[in-house]
């Protein structure tokens, strides 16, 4: 059975990704921040239905904390799908953004998909097959007011993913950049009124999380095996 793991795997979308990979057949690690029962109540439903599933709560932007946790969980079998899913928001005009807002957005996002990845590419590697999938936004390819720092942050997620597709693909790792647009949830759902979704999503509503841990499940099969280096997005044709 392969190893998956999801960072940011308590939040909406990181569950529904969660939930999908395990009725894939894969054992899940539900990674959470700072909130362990979050991700333990993820992992359990994960049990109740059948699936494998456990949890894991470590903070991404600690490369020390984040090295010793995956080193462990690495001893038993290598895990070879990494769902980089892990991102906050700290939105502020860029005139007024402190250094604070600045550096902790892009830790989280940028810096996070580093320490958590890095460490797990030489193991998936040996075993010639592996996925990498890095959570986006249409933030990072269309900008956003106020969100200078998360724009900035997921955007350079997109240069890492195409170079890594380049480092993997002999060795049959694919690296991909799923971006979602507005999609239901707890991020979302207090930003964005029914109208105002209207008048942004050709599509006239929000995606759901369901819809993108269906992309990400396919990016982590075996029938995506040619698909590397690529930005998908899934915005209801926003962009």
């Amino acid at each position: 059975m392969k190893q998956a793991l999801v960072t940011g795997g308590s939040g909406d979308i990181g569950a529904a990704i969660c939930h999908k990979l395990a009725q894939q057949g894969l054992h899940v690690i539900v990674h959470a921040m700072n909130r362990p029962e979050c991700a333990e109540q993820v992992a359990a439903s994960i049990l109740e239905s059948g699936g494998s599933a456990e949890s894991v709560c470590f903070d991404v932007t600690d490369a020390e904390a984040s090295r010793k946790i995956l080193e462990s969980e690495l001893a038993g079998r290598p895990i070879q799908v990494i769902v980089s899913n892990a991102g906050i928001h700290d939105d502020a005009p860029l005139a007024g953004m402190s250094h604070e807002q600045w550096h902790r957005v892009i830790d989280v996002s940028l810096h996070g998909f580093y320490n958590v990845t890095q460490p797990l590419l030489l193991p998936m590697m040996r075993t010639r097959w592996g996925r990498v999938i890095a959570i986006s936004s249409v933030a990072a390819q269309l900008g956003n007011r106020g969100q200078a720092n998360y724009a900035a942050a997921k955007a350079g997620l997109h240069g890492a993913i195409k170079s890594l597709s380049q480092e993997l693909a002999s060795r049959g790792v694919t690296a991909n950049i799923v971006a979602p647009g507005i999609i239901q949830g707890e991020m979302s759902d207090n930003v964005f009124d029914k109208e105002t979704i209207k008048k942004m999503v050709p599509a006239q509503r929000a995606g759901t999380p369901d819809e993108v841990a269906d992309l990400v499940a396919f990016l982590a099969s075996d029938q995506a095996a040619y698909i590397s280096g690529q930005v998908i997005g899934i915005n209801g044709g926003i962009v």
